[in-house]
């Protein structure tokens, strides 16, 4: 090993490395885990020698904090300062640190050592029989809840309480004295009383009601957490935002104009239809404002004006609102161009930005060399940008770029390119247009946004965004991320789903097999639907990839309880009715929705369909249904049939079945009840299954030939089925439950002589069908 050593820098590194991360008292799984985080363990390298050339000997104790400090406190100075506490032993245990952190966030520009030190309980002893005393407390309060629990009572938020009144007790400590204080008022745990003992024994069954499962309430539906947002005006406080000398002025400005009220936007490119990932935007952003009794935005980020179209502009609108969000202004990043060209005016002039003459495919990836003219005069520059600005350049051979880095490495992103191409508002204005690294931070700044909510890909432009507002001394907002939805078994880039629809591979991007807003909505899916779906999953930082059957769970909870029950048949099979023991026709009345009112007569007469699925000449012991040699029950009107002959053409083909019916008794009780359609109406069904094979059509490792080689080539089946005559003429979007089938919804494709119906979603599966 030695030798190894001496021989391998990078191995001497590597073991140093180790051997320094193990004087901290880590265990040697968590050093193997720190070390795979490198700018962590250059941290840690330096706190250790902070400490050493302090002569502090670093015990376990010390140890933890120090490992906790680097990985909580993200700003140096702050590590720096809280280390020295915790060094000269100041400092003792994690909630010291959090509150230490807490305090210095909150106080960027100025404070006082001794405030700092009061702010995170230095000097503080708690002793044992304050924490003795303050449990006896809490438990006297709990008395009643203790005799009726025993040791199945919460000791949770008994905890809790206990350390709010002591901020600074040990909490083991706290754990530990709660745990024999509990032994002295309730004795030990025994087989009786203790809750794990009960976890084998069989429970008793819950009395199963006849009536169905009520929706649920708004408030009962998990809603966005987002406690963990700063607080409108306390910017300063979040990890990674910059603080410059303007900034308090700034924010003072900021919370004089918008009153400390939560603002926030959503601000799509209008080059392409809406999904499913931006309905998890939508709900971020407007439902953040929403819970904070704030406003939201939808600002048009309309800066490409060679691929926006002014169906998109109204698709995008038209979505946000049926999913139940009302804008509180419309805004569009054009109506900013002049003050977003004064500003890249401002940015030149103070050297932070220049006309660079680099081609795209110079600029292309991440060990980009400074550009030979990021030096140039100033006054060249902004003689060079007017003439951009005045069209006397030819597209692609110049740029604006800014004077900065992102955070994954790329230098000096273009803040303005050229584009001979006319602005569907701003008509030939302009001919330069700005980037979304120059214009989205700025637009936030003028429309004094408190939260700019984004997905996680737009982390890597937190930098340059805090930069450009602090190098052009605007308002500052905070940018905030959260992780992308993404769904599998479909793709979601506007440019593959447009060479889906070139190829005939789907209709629009309306079509039922996509994941775009306009087609789930085509499809049936409520809007409350996809908006439960997005709380459920919850706002995190994950990149999750999230099956189609989660969402579809949450949309068949949905529609059981606002579907109509609707009889209908995919492969009609005529029954002719020889014998009836009850008098045709017959007419019951049928729930519109199980449990509820209103009800709709359906009337049986001696000629009826059923589905051809749900009948074989002969049944063996895993079939449940209607059979030459097997009775079935017709649904809802009480009546056994069987059969009495068969038809069939020359070619086999069975085509009408003659049966006898007979009422239901505890004699004849058959296996499986069917539905079935007398006089119902022709319509055209359509069934969807996955567009994809692979869960990731784009992953070319699953998929070598690319996502137009996953394409699934049945994943739409048409049927020409019966359904009953009663909805014939019910307008598009109507939704109901085709009994034993599944959800289904009038498509836009319906006309008064030709009913269309699309599939939404299966039922859960149902035993009666085998």
């Amino acid at each position: 090993l030695k030798q190894l050593i001496r021989s391998s820098p990078f191995v001497t590194h590597l073991y140093r490395n180790m051997t320094e991360l193990q004087r901290l008292g880590l265990s040697e799984a968590k050093v193997k885990e720190t070390l795979k985080n490198a700018s962590l363990t250059q941290q840690l390298g330096m706190m250790i020698e902070f400490a050493d050339k302090k002569n502090v000997k670093i015990d376990k104790n010390t140890g933890t904090l120090i490992y906790s400090l680097a990985t909580k406190c993200k700003k140096s100075s702050h590590a720096n300062e809280i280390l020295n506490l915790v060094i000269e032993k100041k400092i003792l245990s994690d909630t010291q640190i959090i509150a230490a952190i807490n305090y210095l966030t909150a106080h960027p520009v100025s404070y006082g050592q001794l405030d700092l030190e009061a702010a995170c309980g230095v000097g503080v002893v708690i002793t044992e029989d304050q924490i003795r005393n303050a449990v006896k407390t809490e438990l006297l309060k709990n008395k009643s809840k203790l005799d009726e629990l025993h040791h199945r009572f919460n000791i949770g938020p008994l905890i809790a309480s206990i350390k709010k009144d002591l901020k600074w007790a040990d909490g083991g400590l706290v754990k530990k004295i709660v745990d024999e204080e509990l032994c002295n008022v309730l004795g030990p745990k025994t087989q009786e009383n203790n809750s794990s003992s009960n976890k084998g024994k069989a429970q008793p069954k819950p009395q199963i009601k006849s009536q169905p499962e009520k929706a649920p309430a708004e408030e009962e539906i998990c809603e966005l957490n987002f406690s963990h947002l700063h607080k409108p005006g306390e910017n300063y406080t979040t990890d990674g935002y910059v603080v410059t000398n303007d900034t308090m002025r700034l924010m003072k400005e900021h919370l004089e104009f918008t009153k400390g009220q939560w603002r926030t936007r959503f601000p799509p490119e209008p080059n392409g239809i809406l999904h499913i990932g931006h309905a998890k935007a939508i709900n971020v952003n407007f439902g953040a404002a929403k819970a904070h009794g704030g406003i939201c935005f939808l600002r048009y980020d309309d800066t490409n004006p060679e691929k926006e179209e002014a169906k998109f502009f109204e698709s995008i609108l038209d979505i946000v609102q049926w999913l139940g969000y009302t804008p509180y202004k419309v805004t569009h990043s054009s109506d900013y161009f002049q003050q977003l060209y004064e500003l890249a005016v401002k940015l030149i002039r103070d050297g932070n930005a220049y006309v660079c003459h680099q081609t795209a495919d110079e600029l292309k990836g991440f060990d980009v060399k400074f550009s030979p003219w990021r030096d140039r005069p100033v006054e060249e520059s902004l003689s060079l940008f007017e003439d951009m600005k005045n069209g006397k350049i030819d597209e692609g051979a110049a740029t604006l770029r800014m004077k900065c880095r992102l955070e994954e490495g790329k230098m000096d992103p273009v803040a303005y390119r050229i584009k001979f191409v006319e602005h569907h508002r701003t008509g030939h204005d302009w001919c330069i247009y700005p980037t979304y690294d120059y214009s989205h931070c700025l637009c936030d700044s003028f429309e004094n946004i408190s939260h700019s909510l984004c997905t996680k890909e737009f982390q890597s432009r937190r930098s340059s965004y805090y930069w450009l507002c602090n190098a052009l001394r605007v308002y500052c907002p905070v940018q905030w991320e959260y992780g992308r939805l993404n769904i599998g078994y479909t793709i979601m880039s506007k440019r593959k789903i447009a060479k889906l629809i070139a190829n005939n591979v789907v209709a629009d991007y309306d079509d039922p097999r996509l994941f775009t807003l306009t087609a789930l909505r085509r499809r049936g899916f409520p809007p409350q639907a996809i908006n439960k779906f997005v709380k459920k999953l919850g706002l995190t930082g994950a990149l999750t990839l999230t099956e189609p059957a989660l969402l579809e769970a949450v949309v068949r909870d949905e529609l059981n309880h606002i579907a109509e029950r609707v009889m209908a048949v995919l492969e009609p099979l005529k029954l002719t009715v020889l014998e009836s023991a009850q008098t045709l026709p017959h007419t019951v009345n049928v729930p519109d929705i199980p449990g509820k009112d209103p009800s709709h007569p359906v009337t049986m007469s001696d000629v009826i369909y059923i589905d051809a699925s749900d009948f074989r000449l002969s049944a063996d012991k895993d079939y449940r249904r209607f059979a030459k040699d097997q009775a079935v029950g017709l649904k809802h009107v009480g009546l056994v049939a069987s059969v009495v002959s068969i038809e069939q053409d020359t070619s086999g083909t069975i085509t009408n079945v003659n049966v006898k019916l007979e009422q239901l008794s505890k004699d004849n009780k058959p296996k499986a009840f069917i539905q079935w359609v007398c006089g119902g109406v022709p319509a055209e069904v359509r069934n969807y299954t996955r567009l994809f094979y692979h869960q990731n059509p784009e992953d070319t490792e699953q998929v070598p030939g690319g996502y137009l080689s996953d394409i699934n080539p049945n994943s739409l089946t048409v049927y020409n089925g019966l359904v009953e005559a009663r909805i014939a003429k019910q307008p598009p979007l109507s939704r109901y439950q085709f009994e034993r089938i599944g959800y289904y919804c009038v498509d836009q494709d319906s006309t008064d002589n030709r009913l269309v119906f699309n599939n939404t979603v299966s039922l859960r599966e149902d035993k009666a069908k085998s």
